[in-house]
C-alpha cells in the first residue's frame, strides 16, 4: 500500500492526480520487476542516471546541462545503444565505440563520455541488470593543456579597431564586450550579470556576484579591482548614460563570438574564445609583475594558484628573458666593462 498526499481539496483535481499516480506507480513497480529479472536496456540505465544528477542540488545548472551534452553525444555515437538490453552490451563494444570515438573527439570531451557510459553501466549493476560493467576497461585519454596564443599588446589593439570598423550594428557594443572581458579576466556568464551598483568606483573594485541563482563557479563572490583601462572603459560607457540605473548590467551586450572570430580572421591571428580574453587578462596580469597567487584571488580560483601556476607559469619567450635580465649573482659588470683581471694584465 502507497500514501501519498495529493496536494488539494477538491475531488475533480483529487481524482485526476491519483489517476498520474497509479500510472507512475505501475510503470515504476512494471521497470523494478523487470530489473529484478536481469532485464534492462541500456536507455533505462542511462535515464536513471540522469534522473540522479538533475536530483542533485549541489551541481550547477551549467553542470547539468553539460552532462546532457555528453549524453547526446553519446547517444549520437552509439545510435543503437539506447534500445539494447544492457546485459548484452560486451567489453569490445565498449571498446569498438571508444575507438570510434576518440578518432572524432577531443580528449576532454571523450573522457566525459566515456565517464557517462560508465556511470550509467554502474547503475545497471548496482540494480541488478548485470554482474559487472562492461565500460570498466576503457581507458582515458591523456589530456594535454590547450597551448594558449594570445595576441600581443598592439596585435589586441588592432584587433579592437577591426571589431569596431567592420560594419555590423553591434560593432561598437561587441568590441566593448571584448574589453570588459580582457580588462577584468571575467567568465562570460560572470561579466553579463556585473551591474552598475557592482562598480566600486571610491575602492576601484568590481564585485563578481556571477549567476543570480547558481553564483560563481565556486560559488564565492570576489573583487577584481579596476586597472586604469577598465575604469577609461566604465567612464566611457557612463558618458553615454551618465545616470544608469544600479541594476542595469553594465554589459548589456551577450556574445561577441561572432565579432571575435571575425576579426582573427581577418588579422590572420589565432582564433579567440570568450574565455581566451579570461587568459589575456591573467597574462597581462602576470607580465606586468603580479605574482600568481594573487592573479588567482582575481580569477577566482581557491587553490592558492596551482592552477594558474599551471596554466601561465610558463611566459613568452620575450617577457622570460627580460626578467632573466634582472638576474644577477652580484659579480657581473656592465656590458662593455672588462672582466676582472684584465686591468692587472694591461699594467703588466
Amino acid at each position: 500500500m502507497i500514501w501519498k498526499s495529493l496536494k488539494t481539496d477538491r475531488i475533480t483535481v483529487a481524482k485526476l492526480r491519483l489517476s498520474d499516480l497509479e500510472k507512475a506507480e505501475r510503470g515504476a513497480a512494471e521497470q523494478e520487476s523487470e530489473v529484478r529479472r536481469g532485464k534492462m536496456s541500456f536507455g533505462d540505465a542511462l535515464a536513471e542516471f540522469m534522473a540522479g544528477i538533475e536530483a542533485k542540488p549541489s551541481l550547477k545548472p551549467r553542470t547539468k546541462a553539460y552532462y546532457s551534452e555528453r549524453v547526446d553525444a553519446l547517444k549520437k555515437s552509439w545510435p543503437e545503444l539506447e534500445k539494447t538490453d544492457a546485459r548484452q552490451i560486451t567489453k569490445a563494444d565498449c571498446r569498438g565505440w571508444a575507438g570510434r570515438f576518440a578518432a572524432q573527439s577531443s580528449p576532454v570531451a571523450f573522457n566525459h563520455t566515456a565517464s557517462v557510459l560508465r556511470r550509467a553501466f554502474d547503475v545497471a549493476v548496482e540494480l541488478g541488470a548485470r554482474y559487472d560493467n562492461p565500460a570498466a576497461s576503457i581507458e582515458w585519454m591523456k589530456e594535454r593543456p590547450k597551448k594558449l596564443r594570445l595576441p600581443e599588446p598592439g596585435q589586441f589593439e588592432h584587433l579592437l579597431r577591426e571589431i569596431e570598423n567592420c560594419g555590423w550594428v553591434n560593432a561598437r557594443q561587441s568590441a566593448d564586450m571584448v574589453r570588459f572581458l580582457a580588462y577584468g579576466g571575467f567568465r562570460k556568464t560572470e561579466a553579463i550579470n556585473i551591474l552598475w551598483r557592482d562598480c566600486d568606483f571610491p575602492n576601484g573594485c568590481i564585485a563578481v556576484k556571477g549567476d543570480p541563482e547558481a553564483g560563481t563557479k565556486n560559488g564565492e563572490e570576489r573583487r577584481v579591482p579596476m586597472i586604469p583601462e577598465m575604469r577609461q572603459l566604465l567612464a566611457r560607457l557612463r558618458e553615454t548614460d551618465p545616470l544608469p540605473r544600479a541594476d542595469s548590467p553594465v554589459i548589456a551586450f551577450k556574445d561577441c563570438r561572432k565579432a571575435l572570430a571575425g576579426a582573427c580572421g581577418k588579422l590572420g591571428i589565432p582564433r579567440l574564445t570568450h574565455h581566451d580574453l579570461r587568459h589575456l587578462f591573467a597574462t597581462r596580469c602576470i607580465e606586468s609583475g603580479v605574482d600568481i597567487p594573487t592573479v588567482s584571488r582575481w580569477l577566482g580560483h581557491k587553490d592558492g594558484g596551482a592552477l594558474a601556476m599551471r596554466v601561465y607559469g610558463h611566459l613568452r619567450d620575450h617577457h622570460s628573458t627580460e626578467m632573466a635580465k634582472k638576474v644577477t649573482f652580484g659579480t657581473a659588470k656592465a656590458q662593455g666593462e672588462p672582466p676582472p683581471g684584465n686591468e692587472a694584465a694591461q699594467g703588466n
